[in-house]
């Protein structure tokens, strides 16, 4: 007769108490903590002996298949299978693990469909369109085995210095928290059985640190940090049962988030009415040591952690591994472990990992980037546009006046910089783009499991609008700059394009990732909101030619463009559009589509304007008693919600 936990007929309680009785303090430990996919393989595959020894006790999590190799899904399924299978038919209690991913613009890995990232899904203003998405993701994730994503961002973005703002539903609560159930719904669905656990990160008030920095301190009041920075978590937890959270890397008025019970306890479940397990940001306990330094070592901060009610370390085991010892020391009470440790295998019960554990692999690649797919991907591009200007009814380009069109500008035919910094493969930059012993976040993987520029098929401004207009019109490319650096030498040759041209459709932004050349993205913040590079010298020839100019930014940094705004025909906010925002953009230039994205950020008129957007509490936003700056208004360049069509 089987134990009762293997049991789907009893309630998850019962089977996660009839589980913690039957495991040893080892077994409980290893349930807190995660194993890279990469230290469970060698060239040849999976190997047994490195699982035999790292999963010798079992293990919560393994973590990224997709985002940290360069597996196709059928070999993603594979592997997967493959680690599960040693889970269950080789640990003494055959507990399966949890895989888990990123999305926040897409599952993050190779061949899965590249989505705009999270602002311009926020653009949208779609909450059906949202969870559409969400439901493509799920399809993806599930395809592969992988049940639980680290998605999605629900930090409330008011600081556009922050790189990270463009993973987040912009800096309105109300809208932030609507977007973010409607992605959890599509992921989790009703019956976790079929759905994938959706993580809401990062708890709390991540997106406002000081200076934009990121990780940097947030000083909040209790209102603030409730009304406004929780208020899209707990319409998460209220709404769609988010039944996973992630701590920011940030402390709030002096207490690191990770190892604060106030904020992880008292707010999150007491106030908040969470019920789900709490996963650690990516080595948020070290950094109770290294960088808030409220822990003398690893173990304190180990034991910090788990009691302010942090209950699985990610992406793997450093500062848990500590438990054991502490726990058998008498430093740490069995009851911490235990309550965690249930919370994990209650996440286990309700995914019905215990009952089907695996998938089936050869099918897996039939749900990745199919055209309904990519048709999902265009509508959702298209509808993330903003049209911020308009001049003249400029828009949409008129094709029957057009004889020759110019395409300029460093966005024009770049597909890297349709990417945001979670998508794959602008993300993993962060491994193939680095020598071995470079620092990374992520872990190197050799040979065949190697992530690398696998790009699904993108389609750039200038592939789109040669394939729409080849039949009318000339077009003639001159990429003018690069997006960063000095090198002037093509402004001139693209000044020539425009003035033999009907109209220039002009294309700059920035570049989102996580290196160092990157613009904009994690750890890739700014103290000036100006084009980087020569970018707005270009716009300014362009225009200087008095041709019809039209400037689409792409990118996900929320720049202030006081002069573009006021002296270019046509201004479009593209944000990062993915796969296929060539063929959005085009469809808005031209008319086939009539653009109805509206801002979910405030757009500055200058840096020294922040924190600005559109809730202000009373009497902010101006200066009292004249109202504007001595130097400019205080009023913004487009308001929270602004849009034209």
């Amino acid at each position: 007769m089987p134990e009762p936990y293997h049991d789907p007929a009893l309630a998850v309680e019962a089977r996660v108490a009839d589980l913690l009785s039957r495991m040893t303090v080892e077994e409980k430990v290893a349930q807190l903590g995660g194993v890279w996919i990469t230290d469970l393989v060698s060239p040849a595959g999976f190997d047994e002996t490195r699982a035999a020894e790292r999963l010798a006790h079992g293990i919560g999590h393994v973590t990224r298949i997709g985002a940290s190799t360069g597996l196709r899904p059928t070999e993603s399924a594979a592997l997967m299978n493959a680690v599960q299978r040693f889970a269950v038919e080789h640990t003494r209690l055959g507990i399966p693990v949890v895989v888990h991913e990123e999305s926040t613009g897409g599952y993050c890995a190779r061949e899965a469909t590249v989505f705009p990232q999270a602002i311009g899904l926020a653009a949208t203003w779609d909450l059906v369109l949202v969870e559409e998405v969400a439901g493509v993701i799920r399809e993806q994730l599930l395809a592969v085995g992988a049940r639980h994503t680290l998605a999605p961002v629900l930090d409330i973005a008011r600081d556009p210095r922050w790189g990270r703002v463009e993973e987040t539903y912009g800096e309105n609560p109300v809208l932030a928290g609507a977007l973010g159930t409607a992605y959890v719904r599509g992921l989790q669905t009703d019956d976790l059985r079929h759905g994938v656990i959706c993580t809401g990160k990062h708890f709390l008030g991540y997106g406002l640190p000081e200076g934009g920095l990121n990780h940097a301190p947030v000083q909040l009041g209790p209102r603030e940090l409730r009304e406004v920075f929780a208020e899209p978590f707990a319409a998460a937890i209220r709404d769609a049962g988010l039944a996973s959270m992630m701590n920011s890397y940030s402390s709030v008025d002096g207490l690191p988030c990770a190892g604060a019970a106030s904020i992880l306890t008292g707010l999150l479940r007491d106030e908040l009415g969470f019920d789900g397990v709490v996963v650690a940001d990516y080595n948020a306990v070290e950094l109770l040591v290294t960088h808030h330094h409220t822990a003398a070592d690893k173990a304190a901060a180990a034991a910090q952690a788990l009691s302010a009610g942090l209950d699985l370390e990610l992406p793997a085991f450093d500062c848990y591994r500590h438990l054991l010892r502490l726990v058998q020391v008498g430093e740490v009470e069995e009851g911490l472990v235990d309550r965690a440790a249930g919370r994990v295998l209650a996440s286990k019960f309700r995914l019905g990992l215990f009952e089907q554990p695996y998938v089936d692999a050869a099918r897996a690649g039939a749900v990745f980037d199919t055209f309904g797919q990519r048709d999902l991907a265009r509508w959702a591009a298209t509808r993330s546009i903003v049209l911020l200007r308009n001049e003249d009814a400029l828009l949409p380009l008129d094709l029957d006046r057009l004889g020759r069109v110019a395409v300029i500008g460093p966005l024009a035919d770049s597909v890297r910089g349709l990417q945001g910094d979670y998508h794959y493969p602008a993300h993993t930059e962060i491994v193939f783009e680095l020598e071995s012993s470079a620092p990374s976040i992520l872990p190197q993987a050799g040979g065949a499991f190697a992530p690398g520029p696998h790009y699904t098929p993108h389609v750039t401004p200038l592939a789109a609008l040669t394939t729409a207009v080849g039949d009318w019109a000339e077009l003639d490319y001159e990429i003018g700059c690069a997006v960063t650096g000095d090198d002037r030498s093509g402004i001139d040759a693209a000044v020539l394009a425009a003035e033999r041209s009907d109209v220039a459709l002009v294309f700059v932004g920035g570049e989102s990732g996580l290196m160092p050349h990157s613009t904009v993205g994690e750890a890739r913040d700014a103290s000036d909101l100006a084009l980087t590079g020569p970018q707005q010298e270009l716009v300014e020839a362009i225009v200087a030619t008095g041709r019809p100019t039209v400037v689409t930014v792409i990118g996900g940094r929320v720049f202030a463009l006081p002069w573009i705004a006021a002296n270019v025909g046509a201004v479009v906010q593209a944000w990062l559009p993915g796969e296929e925002g060539g063929n959005a953009i085009a469809d808005v230039l031209l008319g086939h589509v009539n653009p109805g994205g509206r801002l979910p950020v405030t757009m500055p008129r200058d840096v020294g304007q922040v924190p600005v957007h559109g809730t202000h509490r009373s009497g902010g936003g101006r200066s009292q008693f004249w109202h504007d700056y001595t130097d400019g208004p205080a009023a913004p360049l487009f308001p929270f919600g602004h849009g034209l069509s």
